[in-house]
């Protein structure tokens, strides 16, 4: 696959800190950026959480809970007039 040149900058810290770990995996720092993106793009979004629908507003003090059977019940029968 042909390769496209690209310029990224990065504080010298940094830069000093890839390069060394470039050379630890024996790969040129080019590589190793390369393998981040890749791996990167290729990372599937994490799923979203349960626990941010709860907690998102009060009931009212209801227990719509102990009173399911009931409630649906009635949506049924409304449902059927």
């Amino acid at each position: 696959m042909p390769m496209a040149r690209t310029q990224l900058s990065f504080d010298r810290e940094t830069l000093s800190r890839a390069r060394r770990r470039a050379n630890e995996m024996g790969i040129s720092l080019a590589e190793y950026v390369r393998r981040l993106v890749d791996a990167d793009l290729e990372a599937r979004p994490p799923a979203a959480s349960p626990d941010v629908v709860f907690d998102l507003g009060s009931s009212g003090g209801s227990d719509i809970a102990a009173h399911k059977d009931r409630m649906i019940g009635e949506a049924m029968a409304r449902g059927r007039e």
